[in-house]
């Protein structure tokens, strides 16, 4: 059972960021795989769990590195004679859809803070997501994008950055993560924040803001 999330009180809040992954576009890491391995003629593996830890996911992430670059080294990690073209294929498999409600949220959040989204992500998901979800991601006020600015998070530089093009005080900004060690890394930057534990999170944590 996951502890109730920290209250929060509206007056204290002047904006919202939102990481995208199981935040606002539902993802599945399987899917990828999947297609990976359907296009090779070969069983499932839990390979690409292990890459979020590698160094060469993170240089993507920061674009540091092309799709090319990484793609040619998924090639030899995960030992798959499959084309580029079925390489980025089984990449952009790994969006599901919108998180259930979050397309009714977003916009009744919009009307009471400006809000933002902080992703770490790389230029061949931006480029899909962008167009796939345009409608969805045109809420947010601005979209900031570790591969784009070459900081990912939980570094603390990258949420140094975010505030700063945001304008307004960390403490006054309501950071939402699915991810752990991120909300850790904003929350030492002074952010407030919202461990994201289930789909329902942001919505019950919006309705006790009042939106």
């Amino acid at each position: 059972m996951t502890s109730p999330a920290p209250a929060h009180a509206a007056s204290s809040i002047d904006a919202l960021l939102f990481d995208l992954g199981r935040v606002v576009l539902d993802i599945d890491f399987a899917r990828v795989m999947k297609v990976w391995t359907d296009h090779a003629g070969r069983g499932p593996t839990d390979v690409v769990a292990a890459l979020a830890q590698d160094d060469i996911y993170m240089q993507h992430e920061r674009g540091e590195i092309s799709d090319e670059t990484f793609f040619a080294h998924l090639r030899n990690v995960l030992n798959l004679d499959i084309t580029p073209e079925q390489f980025l294929e089984g990449w952009n498999a790994i969006f599901v859809g919108a998180m259930p409600g979050i397309a009714e949220l977003l916009p009744r959040a919009a009307k009471r803070w400006p809000i933002y989204a902080f992703s770490n992500t790389n230029p061949a998901h931006v480029a899909h997501f962008s167009v796939a979800h345009a409608d969805l991601l045109g809420h947010f006020r601005e979209v900031f994008l570790s591969s784009s600015i070459g900081m990912r998070k939980p570094e603390a530089e990258s949420f140094d950055h975010v505030v700063a093009q945001i304008g307004v005080p960390a403490g006054r900004i309501l950071f939402f993560d699915d991810s752990q060690t991120n909300i850790e890394g904003a929350r030492a930057r002074g952010l407030q924040t919202v461990h994201v534990t289930s789909p329902e999170t942001v919505a019950e944590t919006l309705k006790a803001l009042g939106v």
